[in-house]
């Protein structure tokens, strides 16, 4: 649950075969997950565990060294004490939804990046999907917004923009995998609960979600 923004150019190329820099101070069963590249006024959207949304804009977040761990996401947003953030999205300045790994090696941020996305994608633990319209999450309040409805004990673990054709793949605990077409899970609002994704077996559950952008020939997998 620790953030921190770093300057872009503190990281510089090495050769390959290189030991690589530290990147954060973590504690002992702490691993850093999310890792993106943002603008100062671009605004973070931050989705938990518990189906809410919340935002902030980059420049309230404190800028630390390379080798700091950062300040803990509740002194920023008002997440409560058993919630876990569990999917970033940035926002641009012109209202763009700008997804992680979106930019291609090579690429630069531009101010049209993003813009053919209309509907935010998500996946919950237990297999639920749901897709819903982008301009639902333009005022998030400091509380936060629902997000998506959640069942008994699920979470919600992913959330990515999608363009409404896109193409989906889940795959579970148990190597089962699913690809659909998002035209086939109808739009819905913020506090519905969603639509059956993947049938899971009672110990299976969904461990990643991702969108199958144009171009792209391979799924790579690893394992535990």
């Amino acid at each position: 649950g620790y953030i921190k923004r770093i300057k872009e150019d503190t990281y510089k190329q090495q050769k390959r075969g290189g030991s690589g820099v530290k990147t954060m101070a973590t504690k002992e069963d702490d691993s850093v997950r999310h890792v993106f590249k943002c603008n100062t006024h671009d605004e973070i959207l931050f989705f938990s565990n518990k189906g809410k949304v919340y935002a902030l804009k980059v420049y309230e977040i404190p800028e630390y060294s390379r080798v700091a761990k950062g300040l803990p996401v509740v002194n920023l947003v008002n997440i409560a004490p058993d919630e876990l953030i569990t999917s970033v999205l940035t926002r641009s300045s012109e209202g763009n939804i700008l997804d992680e790994d979106i930019e291609q090696e090579g690429e630069e941020k531009t101010e049209n990046m993003g813009k053919d996305y209309k509907f935010l994608f998500m996946a919950t633990r237990r297999g639920v999907v749901k897709k819903t319209p982008i301009k639902e999450y333009d005022n998030i309040r400091s509380n936060g917004l629902i997000a998506i409805n959640l069942v008994g004990d699920d979470e919600l673990i992913w959330v990515k923009p999608t363009t409404g054709k896109n193409e989906i793949i889940l795959v579970t605990q148990q190597a089962k995998s699913i690809r659909f077409n998002e035209e086939g899970t109808r739009e819905t609002g913020r506090s519905s609960q969603g639509v059956r994704g993947i049938r899971l077996k009672d110990t299976d559950e969904v461990i990643s979600m991702d969108i199958v952008r144009k171009n792209e020939e391979f799924m790579f997998t690893i394992s535990e």
